[in-house]
């Protein structure tokens, strides 16, 4: 189950089925991609939050049992286009969190496991719980993270130690999960949202023009050479000075 609430310039995201640990099924990520469709343009923040002692243990055991969507089963008798069409839908309720206009930030408490790491990789920063554990399980199951999660985690924590999480799967805890840079910031469990409050409050006092520019710099600095990158700068930082002037 998916709750939103918005104040103002910020949306928070709720993943609230704390029964089953946040489990997700098809139903959750089409939830989540729809919010994503709708985001208004004032938003400038979006905050990913869970409800309950775990951000989200994955994918719910119901769909194994055939009690869930998707469908494996069914799935398993498409074509091998149909079923990367059928992932490449699922995918969508992780790819928007970068691409979106605001800033988004997932608050993890607890474990966030497969699908639930993903969706936390799949947001601009991080604050974690000192009780968060991040782990992926995929490959131990003969599979692979296919939620867009395995760029970012590269990103993030470069090739060796992504590889090392994504094959062994043992969990990595909020100590190590700052010192290798997969974090922005830990706070005690009971000091959580407290601390994205304090977060947000900061972003949301900086300039909207020169946060959404910024992002966007950072956000196509991987895939740009320096001369493409210099003249993306240059670009965005024209436009921002007419704007400061009243040009």
């Amino acid at each position: 189950m998916i709750e939103t609430v918005r104040e103002g310039p910020r949306l928070d995201v709720i993943l609230n089925n704390p029964a089953r640990l946040n489990a997700m099924t098809e139903e959750t990520w089409q939830a989540l991609a729809q919010v994503g469709r709708e985001i208004p343009d004032e938003v400038r923040v979006v905050v990913l939050r869970a409800n309950g002692r775990s951000f989200s243990s994955g994918l719910d055991t119901k769909v194994f049992a055939g009690k869930a969507r998707p469908d494996l089963a069914a799935l398993l008798a498409d074509t091998d286009g149909e079923i990367q069409n059928a992932i490449k839908g699922f995918q969508d309720a992780f790819t928007w969190w970068r691409q979106s206009h605001a800033i988004t930030i997932a608050a993890v408490q607890g474990d966030a496991i497969g699908a639930g790491f993903q969706l936390a990789l799949a947001c601009d920063f991080r604050i974690a719980a000192d009780d968060a554990r991040f782990s992926l399980r995929e490959t131990s199951l003969g599979l692979v993270p296919d939620l867009a999660g395995t760029k970012p985690l590269v990103e993030l924590v470069g090739y060796s130690r992504a590889l090392e999480i994504a094959l062994l799967g043992a969990p990595v805890d909020s100590a190590r999960a700052i010192q290798i840079g997969l974090v922005n910031l830990v706070a005690p469990v009971g000091e959580l949202l407290e601390t994205v409050d304090t977060f947000v409050a900061d972003l949301l006092a900086l300039p909207e023009p020169s946060v959404k520019a910024t992002k966007r710099l950072i956000l196509g600095a991987p895939s740009n050479g320096f001369e493409a990158q210099e003249l993306a700068e240059r670009r965005e930082q024209s436009k921002l000075l007419r704007l400061l002037l009243g040009h």
